[in-house]
């Protein structure tokens, strides 16, 4: 029964992630500069539009980087 509970902790812990992470994605919308970073590239002809947040994706990864460094020194 041990590996019944360690799973439920899991999937409590994976579940408050995802709404954790909703709730930034949510609230992303209203950062400003966020999508308009250097090195976000946006390309529109005239038939498709293409959009890569190059400069933006880089920002989060060194955010959570970091966030998740601090946290796993404790």
């Amino acid at each position: 029964m041990g590996d019944l509970s360690q799973l439920g902790k899991a999937l409590l812990i994976l579940g408050v992630a995802v709404a954790v992470i909703g709730l930034v994605l949510m609230a992303a919308g209203s950062i400003p500069g966020i999508g308009k970073l250097p090195g976000d590239n946006f390309i529109r002809r005239e038939k498709i539009s293409f959009y890569f947040p190059l400069g933006t994706s880089i920002l989060l990864s060194v955010l959570l980087s970091l966030i998740l460094y601090l946290f796993g020194r404790k």
